[in-house]
């Protein structure tokens, strides 16, 4: 397999951090430096010089509380996306970190996720290869919580859980397709009249809102309020905070 997968298969990068190590030359195979597009066997052995180490000790997550009208990655539509919320003045002044912010760490600071643009909560930002492919790779099972308010599609009556019939509510946790593929099962539940708490497992575009569409509910507000063990807690919309050294998802 090409080097780079090797790395990113190691857990110690992503294939695009792997080729900035190896262009550096902080790479070496069977103490030989490697060279860009090298392939490598299981026979091969493949060590990285702590140089590697320090740049990636260096770089950010940073946690998000995107507020209503921003996008998660490119602008689209006039809309700007999350990252220019990115900057000194809205960092939250409750950041228990000793992390000061630097406009490198704007640098490859890209969304590991999406959150949609009329969607609210935490969005995770990272200059981080190994956090993003553990939060969206294939073979990702992280969970993201989110609380989503309802209504019965069409219907102006308050009170959607005692109209909403169980067995749809059993689709929503699992039996429902979007783009011709089973959904993962899905958590489930009501936390008051017109409010649910989805927990997912994987992330299609507008998922919730089309799951929701094909049982009859109009989703009227959704916040992410989880992903992993990371809360989004207290921290005010449009502000942001760094991931501490002791958080993991």
């Amino acid at each position: 397999m090409r080097l780079n997968k090797r790395l990113a298969d190691m857990g110690l990068c992503s294939r695009r951090e792997a080729d900035e190590w190896i262009e550096r030359g902080w790479v070496r195979v069977n103490g030989a430096p490697a060279v860009m597009g090298v392939k490598v066997g299981p026979q091969d052995r493949v060590t990285v010089e702590r140089q590697a180490e320090a740049a990636q000790a260096q770089r950010v997550t940073i946690l998000l509380h995107k507020p209503m009208g921003y996008v998660s990655g490119q602008a689209e539509d006039g809309h700007q996306p999350a990252v220019t919320l990115i900057n000194a003045h809205s960092h939250w002044r409750e950041d228990r970190t000793r992390t000061r912010f630097a406009p490198a760490q704007l640098r490859g600071l890209a969304p590991a996720g999406r959150l949609d643009i009329d969607s609210v909560g935490l969005l995770v930002l990272t200059q981080d290869g190994r956090i993003a492919r553990h939060l969206i790779g294939q073979d990702s099972e992280i969970e993201k919580e989110y609380l989503v308010r309802v209504a019965l599609d069409g219907a102006e009556a308050r009170n959607t859980q005692a109209q909403f019939p169980s067995e749809k509510l059993a689709l929503l946790r699992h039996g429902l397709q979007l783009d011709g593929q089973p959904l993962k099962p899905a958590k489930v539940s009501w936390q008051n009249e017109e409010q649910l708490r989805i927990v997912l497992r994987e992330g299609k575009k507008r998922q919730i809102r089309r799951m929701c569409e094909l049982v009859g509910l109009k989703v009227v507000g959704l916040k992410r309020i989880r992903i992993g063990s990371v809360l989004l807690g207290p921290l005010p919309a449009g502000q942001w905070r760094y991931l501490g050294p002791g958080e993991l998802f």
